[in-house]
Parts: structure tokens; C-alpha cells; sequence
């Protein structure tokens, strides 16, 4: 299993706040927008991206990191191996990944993910 990209997501309730600043003046593209969640970053880059959420989608809460592996299942099973405790999936969900929550060590949230 090799993580491919690291998102952090951040938790807001009014989305429209991130375009000014990371839209207009840092001049990231939108490369995603669910209607609940929009994601920044460069076209050229993926691995430059920040996500501002009012739900982690599929009703589950924000996670604070999303972390893009290219084998979701062999990462959950490295996770159930090493005792962490599934919050949530894993799932197929409707706007194409394939994912699962679980809390690291620190207590954070983190959405492990692959595209399906």
C-alpha cells in the first residue's frame, strides 16, 4: 500500500468564505464541488489541495485529514491488524470512492480513501 495524497478538510458552515482567499487570492482551482464540500488545489499539482466541508458526505461527520491510498481494502486490514477501531465503511459511495473513517492516535478523524 502506497498513500498517494493527504487532504486536510476543514469544518465550516458556510463554504463561499474559502473563495476569496484560496480561489481569488492564492489562485487555486476548484476541482471539486458536491454542493457540500469544495476542494482546492492545483491542476498541476494534486497533492496541493484543501477541502471546506459542512459534512463529510454519506451523513458522517467532517474528517479532519483525507488520505488517498491506492488499495483502500489492504489499508483497512492494516488498520483492523494493528487495532484501530473502524468509525465508518468502508463504502462505495455514490461520487466514486471507495473509503473508510478511523481515529489516529492523536484522536483526529481521518478519511482513508482510493477512487474507484
Amino acid at each position: 500500500m502506497k498513500v498517494k495524497r493527504i487532504v486536510a478538510n476543514i469544518a465550516t458552515a458556510d463554504i463561499a468564505a474559502a473563495k476569496p482567499f484560496y480561489r481569488d487570492v492564492l489562485g487555486l482551482d476548484l476541482l471539486m464541488d458536491h454542493g457540500w464540500i469544495e476542494t482546492y488545489g492545483s491542476r498541476e499539482a494534486m497533492s496541493v489541495q484543501i477541502s471546506f466541508a459542512t459534512q463529510g458526505g454519506s451523513g458522517t461527520p467532517v474528517p479532519d485529514l483525507s488520505i488517498e491510498v491506492d488499495d483502500v481494502d489492504a489499508a483497512l486490514e492494516r488498520m483492523r491488524q494493528a487495532g484501530f477501531a473502524i468509525e465508518y465503511g468502508p463504502a462505495d459511495e455514490p461520487w466514486g470512492v471507495r473509503r473508510f473513517y478511523v481515529r489516529d492516535p492523536f484522536g483526529r478523524l481521518v478519511n482513508i480513501l482510493s477512487h474507484m
